[in-house]
């Protein structure tokens, strides 16, 4: 799993006004929550946190301040409403043993026979809420499409889910379903169509 690695600096001031200037100065007031150490405030940059923020991979961040280095991944993030730049961000602490939830993105493995008759993927859950401990932790959960048909779906169950780890959410959510193209769907309807007229046409033969 990738760690990304990110100097802060502590702060004092909290508060609106603190926070403001803080943004103003161009960096990112933030907080990590430690169940050994309670709440800690500091600043990180923009340039430092985007490889984080910005990739739908899950990555563990690695706090370095005052030289004391934390294990830590992104609870939440706040965005400005019009710009949608970082405004907040809270960090929890990971400790050894103790387990945690987080979302973890859903990869997919093999080829799909109903994309292959011309059928589309259409992704309906991105990422997995699950309980672990760290050391269990993994970036990825995968599901196999190997026998995802068209019409078909694949579901929460169905995901490949590593020992130690907990899914939270329910099984029968659909994860991705293979679309039937307007093409395919006209077709069928047609040869449909053909096939009721052709017992007509018999009988009044």
């Amino acid at each position: 799993m990738e760690v990304v690695k990110i100097n802060v600096e502590s702060r004092d001031q909290l508060g609106k006004k603190a926070s403001k200037q803080i943004r103003k100065d161009g960096k990112i007031p933030a907080v990590m929550y430690s169940k050994k150490n309670g709440v800690t405030h500091f600043t990180t940059k923009h340039g430092d946190v985007k490889s984080m923020v910005y990739t739908p991979q899950f990555k563990l961040a690695e706090l370095t301040l005052n030289g004391n280095t934390s294990k830590a991944i992104i609870k939440d993030i706040d965005f400005h409403p019009v710009t949608d730049e970082i405004v907040h961000m809270d960090f929890l602490e990971l400790v050894d043993g103790q387990p945690l939830i987080a979302d973890i993105p859903v990869a997919f493995r093999g080829v799909s026979p109903g994309v292959k008759s011309g059928g589309k993927l259409i992704t309906t859950l991105r990422k997995v809420k699950v309980k672990a401990t760290p050391e269990v932790l993994v970036d990825t959960l995968e599901v196999s499409i190997d026998d995802l048909e068209l019409g078909f779906a694949v579901r929460v169950k169905d995901i490949d889910v590593p020992e130690g780890i907990q899914i939270m959410v329910d099984g029968a959510m659909p994860v991705a379903n293979v679309e039937v193209p307007r093409a395919l769907k006209s077709a069928d309807a047609a040869a449909e169509d053909g096939a009721e007229e052709a017992p007509e046409a018999e009988a009044e033969a």
